[in-house]
């Protein structure tokens, strides 16, 4: 192990203490349940929540000890995150922000369709606020459920410039709850996010402490094989991949939270038994996409995005970046349950509870073993595991595994040879796949009822039924040793806006060349997404591309103005995946 994996462990053994993970994962794992830290029992602060339809907002700089580590954060009216604002559809809001800070600042209300003047992205929809300075935002309020805003300056969505939006129906709730509690995700880290960033920059791998390891080979070989298992070592080092590049940053540099909270300190909301119980999910990271579960109970999903969905009932579900669902939890016993979001790389987690009183926790489930990227995710379509066939980390128990044809060397680059590749594209998928169901990396056949994009279907169909009049197809391009992150190979500096004709429907087809998850965000119109067949699927404002995958929306191109569209893992945004949509 060289020194940079030997002191990376030592930090790592020391975070996992500061966020609880030795008292929850180690404990769950041993099957014995610990006293926890006195701490941990504190009762939660809740909060701040503002209502009406006039707010004034102050953002400045202000101390936080998240980790045990003294720390500063751009806050909102003094916390992070900020205060969660309640609209009420079919109002019009006024919004004050004060800029209390040495450099430009802004506010991006995520998910709200509003006049483009009004979408906080600074350069292309308004200058940014200045040192001293107030912007007021306002707007009529078109729209109902859960959203959230976060700052499109520089890295301050990552410092804590984020807080919860909910924006109630016009005539009131239709599925009312005894409770509702927003369940804020984040990803915090006491390190400059500008020395992260140079740190990806000069070695993609940096945060992974997973590689490949020697004594992977030998598992593998007993499973397999040894021919197998050396043609896959071949596979991956042809693609020029890494099968365990899951996350760019990992808990090595990341300690997760839910509503601000560290998991040793616990956030936990209240309920009675027999009580529903609205959680409303929002995955305000910068770079992490969390698999959520509550051990002990089902959830009812009922809003992706905002938008109400035909309720289906899970265990489990994964957020990416930016995107927000609804589910409603019926506990009928008088005991605390885990509300468990662990990250897509297994290398951390955000917990909180739900109990009838505080003090009160569950067991914290042992963190799921790290899954390697599959051939699905390496090849599409053209995958011979696309068919029912499973990640790398269960191959071990798939019959006539040993005997499955393993792509030489030569085929396995193929990808990279018969579609241009070079300087910011280290691969291309001929053949991507396109079905919806699949839940992803490390949820396949984890024996749990996982969410995926083929469940979700919104209630009242697309908000405009015509037929696409055209298509604008964009590949999804990375390299990801150099971490240079593009659509179609052109960075956004370099790249000319997409332009959408006002009044028209698009199709907007996206084919993921790379091997990491990219959640796209349009700003200003409605995503709506189709299945393999082009029929309706559900609406979104961000949509989850995953490995390997083509995927198809329509838009309705009824709002003028320049837009930003972009990668909302924020490091991809930075290295340039974001382009300029004009709607005239």
């Amino acid at each position: 192990m060289n020194s940079l994996y030997s002191s990376s462990a030592a930090v790592m053994s020391r975070r996992r203490f500061v966020q609880g993970l030795a008292l929850g994962g180690v404990a769950a794992a041993a099957g014995v349940l610990r006293s926890a830290p006195a701490h941990a029992f504190q009762r939660s602060l809740e909060p701040t929540v503002l209502r009406g339809t006039d707010f004034a907002l102050e953002i400045a700089q202000a101390s936080v000890n998240i980790t045990g580590k003294p720390s500063i954060a751009t806050a909102v009216n003094g916390s992070t995150p900020g205060p969660i604002l309640r609209w009420r559809e079919g109002t019009r809001v006024r919004v004050s922000v004060t800029n209390r800070l040495h450099v430009p600042t802004s506010i991006h209300w995520h998910g709200m369709v509003v006049p483009f003047q009004m979408d906080g992205v600074p350069g292309l929809s308004f200058g940014g606020i200045a040192p001293g300075e107030t912007f007021v935002y306002q707007f009529d309020v078109k729209q109902s459920g859960t959203y959230w805003y976060h700052s499109h300056s520089g890295y301050q969505e990552q410092t804590g410039l984020y807080g919860a939006l909910v924006v109630e129906p016009r005539q009131g709730e239709i599925l009312a709850a005894d409770r509702d509690y927003v369940v804020m995700l984040n990803d915090w880290t006491d390190d400059d996010p500008a020395t992260i960033f140079a740190h990806l920059k000069t070695r993609s791998d940096y945060y992974n402490l997973a590689q490949p390891t020697l004594a992977d080979l030998m598992r593998d070989a007993h499973t397999m094989g040894w021919s197998r298992a050396l043609a896959m070592r071949r596979m991956w080092n042809a693609m020029r991949m890494n099968p365990s590049d899951l996350s760019d940053v990992s808990a090595l540099a990341y300690t997760y939270l839910v509503n601000g909270h560290a998991p040793a300190s616990n956030w936990t909301g209240l309920f009675k038994p027999g009580e529903k119980i609205r959680l409303r999910f929002i995955n305000g990271s910068a770079m992490t996409i969390f698999d959520v579960r509550i051990p002990g109970l089902k959830m009812t999903v009922v809003s992706a995005d905002g938008q109400e969905v035909e309720p289906v009932q899970v265990d489990e579900f994964r957020i990416a970046n930016a995107e927000t669902y609804d589910v409603i939890v019926e506990p009928q016993d008088e005991r605390a349950y885990t509300v468990f979001a662990q990250s897509i790389d297994r290398s951390g987690y955000a917990r909180g509870t739900l109990a009838p009183r505080y003090g009160m926790q569950a067991i914290v489930p042992a963190l799921d073993a790290r899954v390697w990227l599959g051939m699905q995710d390496m090849m599409g379509g053209a995958s011979p595991m696309q068919h029912g066939m499973r990640d790398r980390g269960d191959m071990s128990n798939m019959p006539g595994m040993d005997k499955m044809p393993m792509p030489t060397p030569a085929e396995a680059s193929a990808a990279n040879t018969e579609l241009k590749t070079g300087l910011g594209v280290d691969m291309r998928v001929p053949h991507p796949r396109v079905n919806l169901d699949d839940p992803g990396v490390g949820l396949r056949n984890n024996g749990r009822r996982v969410l995926t994009y083929a469940d979700l279907h919104t209630k009242g169909g697309p908000i405009d039924t015509r037929t696409p009049g055209r298509e604008i197809r964009l590949h999804l391009t990375g390299d990801m040793e150099r971490f240079i992150w593009s659509f179609d190979d052109v960075k956004f500096s370099d790249a000319a806006p997409l332009r959408f004709n006002y009044g028209e429907r698009v199709r907007v087809v996206l084919v993921n060349d790379t091997m990491m998850n990219h959640p796209i965000h349009l700003h200003g119109m409605w995503s709506e997404l189709e299945d393999a067949d082009g029929r309706f699927q559900v609406r979104k404002h961000t949509i989850n591309v995953q490995p390997g995958q083509r995927i198809s929306y329509a838009v309705t191109a009824d709002n003028a103005g320049r837009w930003a569209y972009h990668c909302h893992l924020m490091f991809h945004m930075e290295a340039g995946m974001f382009r300029e949509v004009v709607v005239a």
